[in-house]
């Protein structure tokens, strides 16, 4: 009996191990862990719901007395009237006097869903965008580079350009904030659909219902019925499916306000002329970006609830680009304060807002207020989310630590971020800038 004991006890932990060393061979862990990621999130927000973390700046200056004036508003010249005809030619100018755009285009593209990997959007949409232009690949291809770990949350739009640049000779792109629907429908009818960066409602992993991002692929439209037509890689079967799923475009507004209406145009690099041309006044990036603030300074003004948090927001992430960093910080000061008002919508509450959209650590950071970089990067990694795997979260905390003097968890952060994303170049840059190995 002694002895079937002891072989009992020495059993136990040899299984869980074998259990262990199962989990990590990549056919079951590729399949399990997004189950072991669900439950984790699920015990955490249980125990701290992420909806309730408030992040409150310490280091602004005069907000009260910002914040009662009207923003003020940057000088823009007139955009022109621009129409396109199809198809895309790259000598190919718009005239005055084009033809309107059809009343109904539909592209045909090559749809791919992201399901089988963790937070697969980015890489399924992506490989859509190169796809539609003869590009040989999957998101398989463009998934190991632009997201290596599943524990990445999200892939930035610029990631997507940096791809393009390193890996598909003959191709390139362009990302701009501040679009509407009349310029997607340009795109689209000259044969140019174009990645958007919108927000969604749906049942998260934890099974509840909240805001998330997500990219959309926008390739065709309907004036009749006034929607547009999209790939959704969220819904690859049953009703309704992924593939030309249809929305009105005021609801595809209310979730694209949320990422300060950016897209992103994949084309071939010979037709940029055209590009260009279509784009009108966009083609300029900063014409762009003072576009987007003006629209944001208007709906900060009309808007209410989550949709002025998200307006305020929108122009913290304009003056941004703008390199305006003081005046982004007292936008996105704003922005916090009017998230911690919204009591009665805290299931709204949009807490993932720094897993995709970083303007926040930019702007306090080159205004020179480490402390609130810290703080915000705090919140982000230890309240929003089941475990701190945010490459971006984490690179700004360590260059704010750096600059306070704590040199020792500035390495300790570029390290993590590098974990969350091996090879990221940002982290690594910040590693050899200090003499340090990665």
């Amino acid at each position: 009996m002694k002895i079937t004991k002891r072989k009992i006890v020495v059993a136990i932990p040899v299984a869980f191990l074998l259990l262990i060393g199962v989990y990590f061979l990549p056919p079951v862990h590729s399949r399990l862990a997004w189950r072991v990621d669900e439950l984790r999130a699920q015990i955490k927000y249980y125990f701290n719901p992420p909806d309730e973390a408030v992040f409150q700046p310490q280091e602004q200056t005069l907000l009260a007395t910002v914040v009662a004036q009207t923003m003020q508003a940057y000088a823009s010249p007139p955009a022109p009237t621009v129409t396109a005809t199809r198809p895309p030619a790259a000598t190919f100018v718009p005239s005055p006097t084009s033809t309107p755009i059809p009343s109904i285009v539909q592209l045909e593209v090559k749809y791919e869903h992201q399901h089988g990997h963790l937070n697969y959007c980015a890489p399924a949409n992506f490989s859509m965008a190169l796809t539609y232009w003869g590009w040989d690949g999957t998101r398989e291809v463009i998934g190991p580079l632009v997201k290596p770990s599943d524990k990445d949350k999200n892939v930035m739009p610029y990631e997507l350009q940096d791809y393009i640049a390193q890996y598909v000779p003959g191709m390139t792109s362009v990302i701009r904030y501040g679009g509407d629907i009349d310029l997607l429908k340009r795109m689209v009818a000259a044969g140019y659909p174009v990645v958007v960066e919108k927000g969604i409602y749906e049942v998260d992993l934890a099974g509840t219902f909240s805001w998330l991002g997500h990219y959309a692929f926008v390739t065709g439209y309907s004036e009749p019925t006034g929607e547009l037509i999209y790939q959704d890689s969220y819904q690859p079967e049953g009703a309704p499916r992924g593939n030309n799923r249809r929305i009105e475009y005021e609801k595809f507004n209310e979730g694209w306000r949320s990422f300060n209406y950016v897209f992103v145009v994949v084309y071939p690099i010979d037709y940029e002329s055209t590009v260009m041309s279509l784009l009108g006044d966009y083609a300029d990036e900063t014409w762009a970006a003072r576009h987007a603030l003006e629209v944001a300074q208007t709906e900060s003004a009309e808007l209410t609830g989550i949709d002025q948090y998200f307006a305020w927001f929108n122009a913290g992430t304009s003056h941004t680009a703008l390199l305006a960093y003081a005046d982004a910080s007292v936008a996105y000061d704003y922005a916090f304060q009017l998230y911690a008002d919204l009591s009665g919508q805290k299931s709204l509450r949009p807490y993932r807002m720094l897993w995709y959209q970083t303007g926040p650590y930019k702007a306090y950071f080159y205004s020179g207020r480490y402390s609130d970089v810290i703080n915000l990067a705090n919140t982000t990694l230890h309240d929003t989310i089941s475990e701190p795997v945010l490459e971006e979260s984490l690179y700004w905390r360590g260059q704010a630590e750096y600059m306070l003097g704590d040199t020792n968890a500035a390495i300790a952060d570029y390290r993590a971020a590098l974990k969350v994303h091996p090879g990221w170049l940002p982290a690594i840059q910040a590693l050899q800038d200090l003499g340090v190995a990665p």
